[in-house]
Formats: structure tokens, sequence, C-alpha cells
């Protein structure tokens, strides 16, 4: 079955840099900004709710929380609390999502004003009006984790309990937090030059990407070991190629291991651009387990679906693809989904809200870009034989290779 076309589930009014979707609610976070300072255009962090309506996914304006001055270029999600990275500086934000006031009907209502979708017309937007959540948004601290000339958060995370959040920026330092309390506990120089991602593994260990040409994973400010995606490609030169992306994801049917992927990129443009390389790794010894080329367009984010099934790709072009995180193969590919680079791509959780919005498609992936949009991507889910079906079909393959044997050579049997 040949992949859907993207749907434009919602467009912003400022450019969109990073996209989270909420594990137990049909919730979309997004956020970015234009430089409210320089071009008068606003800046935000904007809550998006997910429904099926008439078959399709449609996303509905809940809430927009104006971030004044400052855009939201990256962002990590624990459950009701959005690590926001903003500037030079992390923002921690604690929203709630409360039902309504019952109205009388539409005469009576109290709304102040109707939600934004795609899709129904404003008679229906109205019938459900009484049925929106209302969002609030309270700021809890902010924290300065970048101190270079041009300071710059560039990636933040949380760990699996939350009880810690790791900054990195374009200085080149790694920051870790106490969460809630947002006491720094440590901070160190990792890399000689931007951190481009961060990855935290169950055990603490954190992975960080540089445009050193270094990935390195570290036990608290003890490195444990650098990685080498092209040991066993002598032909590539190491500093060919850096590293833009790194994710650590779960195997399917095996809860005990884990995996961790990067993206390789060219490190200089050429007139004929070689490929970008996905590598698998291994989650605990970090050995590498496969590297696959991923195209030619250079790779600018990446994810991982709750399942570790699947991997999320955009690229610097506007492009998007989905690949298979067991043999990296890709199975969903739209060139030029948006007109200029996407900035984050994001799963639809595997949860119950989760499985209600897919209806019945494998996967679905949310890629938001500087063209202001927030897209979907729907995978369908591939056809597959029972394996009773499949047993049948092995049988009579072992009777006609028989019939035809005896046929060939009379008194085989």
């Amino acid at each position: 079955m040949a992949p859907r076309r993207p749907v434009e589930l919602y467009r912003a009014p400022f450019p969109l840099y990073t996209v989270r979707l909420h594990p137990r609610r049909p919730l979309a976070i997004t956020a970015g900004g234009g430089g409210a300072a320089k071009t008068g255009i606003r800046n935000g962090v904007h809550f998006l709710q997910l429904e099926q309506i008439g078959g399709r996914l449609s996303a509905s304006l809940l809430h927009s929380h104006d971030t004044e001055t400052r855009a939201t270029m990256t962002m990590a999600l624990a459950d009701d609390i959005i690590a926001a990275g903003q500037d030079a500086s992390c923002h921690i934000l604690r929203f709630s999502l409360r039902a309504p006031e019952p109205a009388a009907g539409h005469n009576g209502s109290k709304e102040k004003g109707p939600r934004k979708r795609k899709g129904p017309s404003p008679l229906e937007q109205d019938e459900t009006q009484n049925q929106t959540s209302e969002v609030t948004v309270e700021s809890l601290h902010s924290v300065r984790t970048d101190f270079s000339p041009d300071a710059l958060q560039k990636a933040v995370r949380f760990n699996a309990d939350c009880s810690l959040l790791v900054t990195g920026g374009a200085d080149g330092f790694l920051r870790l937090w106490e969460f809630p309390s947002m006491k720094k506990t440590l901070e160190f120089k990792a890399h000689d030059g931007e951190i481009e991602d961060i990855a935290l593994g169950p055990d603490n260990k954190v992975v960080t990407a540089g445009r050193d040409f270094q990935c390195c994973v570290w036990q608290q400010d003890q490195l444990v070991m650098g990685l080498c995606w092209n040991e066993n490609l002598p032909g590539i030169p190491d500093k060919a190629y850096r590293y833009q992306a790194c994710r650590f994801g779960a195997v399917e049917d095996n809860a005990e291991a884990l995996r961790l992927y990067t993206v390789q990129v060219p490190h200089k443009r050429e007139r004929r651009p070689p490929p970008c390389y996905l590598t698998k790794w291994d989650g605990k010894s970090f050995l590498p387990l496969l590297t696959r080329p991923c195209g030619t367009e250079v790779i600018s984010c990446l994810s991982i679906s709750d399942s570790g099934t699947f991997l999320g790709l955009g690229t610097v072009t506007g492009s998007v693809a989905i690949h298979i995180a067991f043999s990296l193969q890709r199975l969903y590919y739209v060139k030029e989904a948006h007109g200029i680079v996407v900035t984050d791509v994001a799963f639809v959780p595997e949860s119950r809200h989760g499985q209600e919005l897919l209806a019945g498609n494998e996967a679905a992936l949310l890629s938001v870009a500087v063209d202001s949009r927030c897209k979907l991507h729907l995978l369908p889910s591939r056809r597959s034989l029972p394996v009773w079906l499949l047993l049948l079909l092995c049988a009579g393959l072992i009777v006609a290779a028989i019939l035809l044997l005896q046929l060939a050579f009379p008194g085989f049997l």
C-alpha cells in the first residue's frame, strides 16, 4: 500500500521549531517564534487537542501561551511539565487542563471564542465548544543554561523518572539539574563546540553529539567512551562526517534490551552530495550493530516510536521519512513535505489514547518546520498473512515439490 500524502494539521503564526505529544492525553504541544523583538512576530507555545473527526485526525488550538520575546527552540516534556529552551535559558512551565463549565446553550456559552480547527464548519465548532478543555500555564523556574557569546540552549532531556534534567548548548557544556528544584548538580565541558543533541539512558548514562565530530558516553562527568560509527568503514575519513542526532529506543518484544541510534551527516557540502548515515548501537555495550545510508538529503532531526519499531527523520530540504528500526530500511518517504527545513518530528504515543488516534494505522508521525506548519504522516498497517495460511502454503509447496520429483524421476517414492 502506497503511503498517504501528509495532512496539514495546524498552521501557526510563527515558525515552529519543536513538537511533543503527551503520553497520556490526546494533546500535542508545538512551540517556536519569529524573533518578536526584531520582527514583531509573536513567540509562543501552542497546545493542540487531537481527535478523530469523520475518520480523520484533526487538531484544535486549545491555548496559546505567549513567551514574549523568547522563541522556544527545544523542548522536553514530563507529564504536565515542559522544559523549554529559550535563547540562553531553560524555562520550566507547568500546565493543567480543566473541563469547562457547562453552558445552557450556544447563546449562553461563556467561551471566549471558537477553537481553531481545520475541517469542521463553524456550526460544528460551536457544538463541540462545551467539550473543549481549558489550559492554564504557570511558570515555575528559569535558569541560565548557556554562556557562549552567541548563547543558545540546543538540547534538553529529562531522565526516565524525571528526577534529572540535562541541558546542552552552543558553549559545549553539559549541565545537570535536579528536578524539580532546578539545583545545578554538575557542569563540565563535553565538546569543543556546540552540543547538537543529548540522549539519556536508563542508568543515567548521557550520550552527547557535538559539532566537533565526537559522540560521547558519560557517567556523571567521566567519559565512558567515544563512539566510532565508521570503524568498519575504512573508506570514510574520520572528519568527513559529524554526529547530528542521538536517541535511545526500546527493542520490540525484548524489554531487557536497549538500542542507541545516531545520525551522521556530511561535514561539508559538495556538488555531488554524499549520503547521510544511520547507525544502530547496542544500548549497553555501545558497540555498533548496523550502519546504513539514508539518502543524500541532510538529516535535521530524529525521533523513535515508543515500541522502538520505527525511526522518524526530517531533512533540511523539508522531506520526511520513516525507517524500520530493526533493518534501518526506509518504509515511508515524502519529498519536500515542508517547504523548508524540518525542525522536529515526533511519533503519536502508543498508549490507549494514541491507539484511538491511530485509527488502525501502524504509526503516525508529526513534523514541524520553519514554514509554520504541523503535518501528519500516517503509516498504514502492513498487510500480513495469518500463521495458519503460511503453514498451509508451506505444506502445499512441499507436496508440489514431491509431485514434481515423482514426475521427473519415476519410482522416486
